[in-house]
């Protein structure tokens, strides 16, 4: 079976129970550990909370201004032709993006030293929505390694 091939149908998620949001809900899953949507969902619900009293502002906007800001627009792909491995830049899909925006922003984190889960993911997603945190960065990086390698953009196939 080759690898290759496009994927025909998603999966559909419904939307999350209090903010009616399929982003939200992915994100939830995205978090979930072993099974336990439910207390993913009590992470994230009370992650919004914190936002929320310390932004004063609606948790859902700052989640998805935060998500807008980590999603890349382009990535690397490791190429190897003639015996060299090229880093090729490629585009990416609007959905896989948003799939790879989220998982840095729970990896970033759970790397935040102390404290809870909701606590840790509420600064990430505040600093994410600022421009800041190790989420941000990480698509810095990834865009500045795709600008340094554009030479080998005629690799993509």
């Amino acid at each position: 079976m080759s690898r290759k091939r496009e994927v025909t149908t998603r999966r559909q998620v419904e939307p999350d129970a209090r903010y009616k949001s399929t982003q939200v809900q992915r994100f939830i899953n995205r978090v979930m550990r072993k099974g336990k949507k439910s207390t993913s969902q009590r992470i994230i619900y009370n992650a919004f909370e914190i936002i929320k009293e310390r932004a004063k502002q609606e948790p859902i906007d700052i989640f998805k201004k935060a998500l807008r800001n980590v999603t890349p627009l382009v990535k690397v792909k490791a190429r190897r032709i003639g015996g060299s491995t090229y880093q090729v830049p490629i585009e990416v899909a609007q959905f896989e993006g948003e799939s790879l925006g989220s998982r840095w922003l729970v990896n970033a984190a759970k790397s935040r030293p102390g404290r809870s889960m909701q606590e840790k993911l509420a600064s990430e997603l505040m600093d994410a929505a600022n421009g800041q945190g190790s989420a941000f960065k990480k698509r810095e990086d990834t865009h500045k390694m795709a600008e340094a390698n554009k030479a080998f953009a005629h690799y993509r196939y």
